[in-house]
Formats: structure tokens, sequence, C-alpha cells
């Protein structure tokens, strides 16, 4: 296996190309230009969990391609704020802001979220995190800093895919991580960490089965697609891929690595 393989430049690099958003809509039922393992009826469910109006002004952390968020405030009429740090992410999300006319209500940002979030206190009415939050370093101080950007009875939620659920090798670790930076929390450790920094924790769901499904299906549409993607993205960078898919389907669906969706509120 490749050493490190590249999952997201490819993907924010190729939005347009008709092979990556063919893979997308085989994966998910619907192009949304994601890179996660979130349903489409996940997808559905978010908005509804943080009450969102027109009124509101919503953060996004890992926002990738940008298209959700434009999804977001295309149909709910909310203000979204989307930040990454993968530039080609934001590159293309603001590029699809000005060809939605778009600009005036949702804007993307390069952005470490490891560090200080330059918002200004109590300044957001809903933040979530689609399967970010496991990439970023220092993740007590990022629920602080979440929790200071909110007002008073706002939601979080976001996912976290790395939550071990039993014994797993080096070498599947070693595969689960190699498109990135990956922080993997035993049980109960988001939960514990939400509440250090202040919310009030909502609800917690059990949403393993979605990556598993997710997986499966992203690495057969990929498979179908070998050729055009190869020519792409080069022969080792798609096998690494593919082993990548495999280890969650694998992980996932033998439960050794769990996901669960985390709905929390800063108090009021």
């Amino acid at each position: 296996m490749p050493e490190k393989v590249d999952l997201y430049d490819s993907a924010y690099s190729h939005y347009e190309a008709d092979v990556y958003r063919e893979v997308r809509i085989a994966t998910y039922g619907e192009d949304l230009g994601q890179t996660s393992w979130v349903t489409n009826e996940e997808s559905g469910e978010i908005p509804r969990i943080l009450r969102l109006t027109p009124a509101c002004r919503v953060l996004e952390i890992g926002c990738g391609s940008g298209r959700y968020a434009l999804q977001l405030a295309e149909t709910f009429g909310c203000s979204v704020i989307g930040v990454d740090i993968n530039e080609l992410g934001i590159r293309n999300g603001n590029h699809l802001a000005r060809v939605r006319n778009l600009s005036d209500r949702v804007t993307f940002e390069h952005c470490d979220v490891s560090q200080k979030l330059l918002f200004a206190d109590a300044s957001f009415d809903a933040a979530f995190a689609n399967d970010v939050m496991c990439h970023i370093s220092g993740r007590p101080a990022v629920f602080q800093e979440v929790f200071r950007i909110l007002k008073p009875s706002a939601r979080f939620v976001y996912s976290d895919a790395l939550i071990i659920g039993g014994i797993v090798s080096h070498e599947e670790i070693a595969s689960r991580s190699s498109i990135g930076y990956y922080l993997f929390s035993p049980p109960g450790h988001n939960e514990e960490l939400l509440q250090r920094a202040g919310f009030r924790l909502i609800e917690v769901r059990d949403t393993t089965d979605h990556a598993t499904g997710i997986a499966r299906r992203w690495r057969d549409a990929r498979e179908q697609n070998r050729e055009a993607l190869i020519a792409s993205e080069s022969e080792a960078n798609f096998v690494g891929l593919q082993q990548f898919l495999s280890c969650v389907q694998s992980l996932t669906s033998e439960r050794r690595l769990l996901r669960f969706l985390y709905t929390a509120q800063k108090r009021g």
C-alpha cells in the first residue's frame, strides 16, 4: 500500500469530472460532493436537528467541496460559513457559490480549526461537522471554541466514525489512516469532552451501519470506473483507496470501529 493515499485533493480538484460525479451518485444516491459517511437520510435530518430557519447563521466545520452548505442555504434560506483546511475544497466551494448566485449567503474560508476561530463570541445559531473531528488535533480546545462562538441554546451536531469498538490490528490502523491524520477515540470520550466544554448532551446515535454501506457502495462504484479513475489519480492511488474502503467496510461491519452522531446544546 502507498504510504499516503490521496482522497480529498482528487475529489475536490476533479469535482466536476463526470467519473467522480457518477461515483458519488452510485455511492450516495445524490450528488452533494460527498466524501463522508453521511447518508442522504442523515443529510436531511441535520437541518431539523439544528432547527434551522432563514434567520440562522450556521458554521460548517470541514465543509469539503461546499456543496452541502449551499444546499442548506438554498433549502432553508439560512446563511452559512464553511471552513476547511483543504484549499482546493475552499476554492471549489466559493466557485459553486458564485455560479449559484449564493455568495451573499454562503462563504468558504481556509481555516485550521485546531487553532482559535476568528469569529466573535455568540455569533452563530448552529454548528455542525460531518466526519471531520477525527482529523483535528486538540479536540477539547475545538469544542471550547465551538461553545464560545455559539449563541445560548444553539445546537452543535457532529459525527465521529473512529470510535474503538474492538480489537484492531496495526495493519488495519495503517490502512484506515492512509488518507490523512486521524484520531481514534475510546467509547464515552466524546460525551465527556462535550460536557466538559459546557454543552448539554441531547442525543448520541449509533450510525455505524451508514459507514459500512457507504464504504461498500463507494468501493464498488470506483471499481466499475477503474480505468477512468486510474487515468485521473494513478494506479497506486486507486489501489490504495480501494484498500482503504475495504478496510472501513470490514472494521465497521464487524463493529470493531464504530460511528456515532452527537447532538449537543449550549446551555442557555
